[in-house]
């Protein structure tokens, strides 16, 4: 993996959430079951379209208010949260999506490697993760992604040319004309935002620092996408509503109260309205108020899995770990695709401390990581699932795992070493711990290296 690649998929929690008072100014990575599933819904068949394999591409969140978007160290896919709430429709969001993945078919980012590698001393910095990955929350695992320097000061790194957006642009239209949805939402995103070509480039949004609008760019496309749209189906409803949804959740996590009351009163009865105000209460410590809001969802739309994670979220952050399993595990029955809900409710598990729930817990870790090899906070978890059964060599390789993964190589040898003077070489764990002891002792790599993941032993045995 490369090192952004490296830095962002280590700072992986099991959900959206608040642990303690913080500004909307605080940037770091949101790790969100729910968000994500959207976003791949509306990513993957572009990414599919500019025949790239779904899976490979990374994708994202950046808590930032700023609008920006763009990728980066091959293919990862950066969203801020700025942008998804400012978007007015799916079609504005697909398009930014759809244009961020032709600079990734046309291999526009590959021709910046060279200036990336120059500025890496500057442009990555340590960053606290923030509230918004509250469980990604140990320590070592708050760890930086990008520098900002007026809002990630390294966008002259990601500077386009103007043929390269043009060529981008049309590489979106391409892949919006092949999935036969409307390319409307790509010029309407930056009418909306033309103003930003009479600002200096200081007071610009990211986006259009390293994007520049043009009058004749904006009529070029909405030429071509006027074609496309006029043979095109309409977003389904359920699009529509992922969008609201997911606005609705992101305002009520991460923007000040003032602003969940004014953009959805109490005379709104809409789902993502009342999705905003539950989270709101949570977050204001009303927890008799979250919980019946919470409920309130739940009784509307009973197979949601997102609300009894938030149902469960809220019970264990008030200290009720054995209350908060039922909804976690009903999360987990209705989406078991989802890593970070297992992990969530592994948590939960551990939090009751009885010796048949951790053992469970071990298991739905373990498939967490086969699902996410690289997810810093559920080796973390199993680190403690270990050592509370005495297994202490496995609970070391865990945590030199945990270390490994947000690049804390110094870290990452100790326990590793720890871990093999403990386990049998001859056996998956034993050998794993030597691997990461290769790997992370820097007499054994190049100055500036960074190793990449080597694959992972999962011996639940004794």
């Amino acid at each position: 993996m490369g090192v952004v690649n490296r830095i962002a998929r280590a700072i992986a929690g099991p959900a959206l959430a608040l642990a303690m008072p913080f500004t909307a100014s605080a940037q770091g990575l949101i790790r969100d079951a729910e968000i994500e599933h959207i976003l791949r819904d509306y990513a993957d068949p572009l990414f599919e379209a500019a025949g790239l394999k779904p899976a490979d591409v990374n994708i994202y969140i950046v808590q930032d208010n700023t609008l920006n978007a763009f990728v980066a160290a091959g293919q990862n896919l950066f969203l801020h949260t700025g942008l998804i709430m400012e978007t007015k429709t799916p079609e504005e969001l697909k398009g930014v999506i759809a244009h961020e993945t032709g600079h990734i078919a046309g291999g526009h980012n590959v021709t910046r490697d060279a200036a990336m590698g120059a500025a890496s001393g500057t442009s990555l910095i340590t960053m606290g993760l923030g509230a918004l990955a509250l469980f990604a929350g140990a320590p070592d695992a708050a760890m930086a992604l990008f520098g900002s320097a007026g809002q990630f000061g390294m966008m002259t790194i990601f500077k386009f040319t103007r043929a390269e957006e043009s060529s981008a642009d049309q590489y979106g239209l391409d892949f919006l004309e092949k999935t036969g949805q409307s390319a409307d939402g790509l010029p309407s995103f930056m009418e909306h935002f033309r103003y930003e070509e009479l600002m200096s480039e200081s007071r610009r949004d990211p986006y259009f620092r390293s994007h520049p609008i043009s009058s004749d760019r904006i009529s070029a496309l909405t030429r071509r996408a006027a074609s496309i749209t006029a043979k095109s189906k309409p977003q389904s409803q359920e699009t529509i509503d992922q969008l609201a949804m997911m606005k609705a959740k992101l305002v009520g996590f991460i923007g000040p109260a003032n602003r969940v009351a004014s953009r959805y009163p109490a005379s709104d009865q809409s789902m993502p309205a009342k999705y905003a105000r539950a989270i709101a209460a949570y977050r204001a410590v009303d927890i008799k108020a979250a919980l019946r809001l919470t409920q309130e969802l739940i009784d509307a739309e009973p197979t949601n899995p997102y609300f009894e994670e938030l149902k469960g979220q809220i019970l264990f952050e008030s200290g009720k770990s054995t209350e908060s399993v039922g909804p976690h595990r009903r999360s987990v029955e209705l989406a078991p695709q989802h890593a970070l809900l297992k992990v969530n409710l592994a948590r939960s598990l551990i939090g009751t401390k009885s010796e048949d729930n951790i053992k469970e817990a071990e298991g739905l870790l373990i498939d967490a990581l086969a699902l996410e090899p690289d997810n810093a906070f559920a080796w973390n978890q199993l680190a403690v699932v270990y050592a509370s059964q005495g297994r202490i060599g496995d609970a070391d390789l865990a945590t030199a795992e945990e270390a490994y993964q947000v690049g804390n190589m110094s870290r990452a040898h100790v326990f590793a070493s720890r871990a093999r003077d403990k386990l049998k070489l001859d056996t998956p764990n034993g050998q794993r711990a030597d691997d990461i002891m290769a790997l992370s002792d820097p007499r054994n790599r190049p100055r500036g290296a960074r190793p990449g993941f080597a694959g992972t032993a999962l011996n639940t045995q004794h």
